[in-house]
């Protein structure tokens, strides 16, 4: 292989990317955000990989990482701000209040009548029950994601041992040391992004 020739790694994201398509209208923007708004059952970000990078094919694997890395330190729940940045990229601010709105309008009316629903039947063991079993495969959803998106380390600047080791780090100190998410986030995050930043620029410089 030679110095000019792309890695696979490289090759793969190309035509992962060239594949891509795009939203025909700010109402085709509404319509899919309200439909994984609707099936996010305890966490809409599985169903959101699902349908904007499997379904959809708005986005590649490595791209939705990318927004959520955005939306995660951004202040605000991660998938809306992955529902505006998208929106934006594609229609400015109005595909930005189309995704926006179609995450948020009718579920919102869900929410409102179920909060009614459970203060009357709160005390109920079986609605206690239900949403423990509801919790459990709200975990099983994000640990499947997480699977998916691992895959992506492979194109990583870090790599996959260094990035593997760095989530590693951030379950530990959230999940089980307890610490306060904005300090991990400032810690951790600067961190690799610091190192990611200076393997790029090591990188040898490749004539195209």
């Amino acid at each position: 292989m030679s110095a000019a020739e792309p890695l696979p790694a490289e090759t793969a994201e190309v035509a992962e990317v060239a594949g891509l398509l795009r939203p025909a209208s700010c109402a085709d923007l509404f319509l899919a955000f309200n439909r994984l708004a609707l099936q996010g059952f305890g966490g809409v970000l599985p169903i959101a990989h699902r349908e904007l990078v499997e379904r959809e094919r708005w986005l590649s694997a490595q791209q939705f990482v990318e927004l959520l890395t955005i939306g995660q330190v951004l202040p605000g729940p991660n998938i809306i701000n992955i529902a505006i940045i998208l929106g934006d990229r594609f229609f400015g601010w109005r595909g930005a209040l189309a995704a926006s709105a179609g995450l948020l309008a009718l579920p919102l009316v869900i929410v409102l009548t179920l909060a009614v629903t459970y203060q009357r039947f709160a005390d109920q063991p079986q609605v206690a029950g239900a949403l423990r079993g509801m919790g459990a495969v709200a975990a099983g959803l994000v640990m499947s994601t997480a699977v998916k998106l691992a895959r992506t380390l492979k194109r990583n600047p870090l790599g996959l041992p260094i990035g593997v080791a760095l989530g590693a780090a951030t379950l530990l100190m959230v999940g089980f040391l307890r610490w306060p998410m904005v300090w991990v986030v400032l810690g951790l995050g600067a961190s690799g992004m610091a190192l990611a930043a200076w393997r790029i620029g090591a990188q040898p410089v490749t004539d195209q």
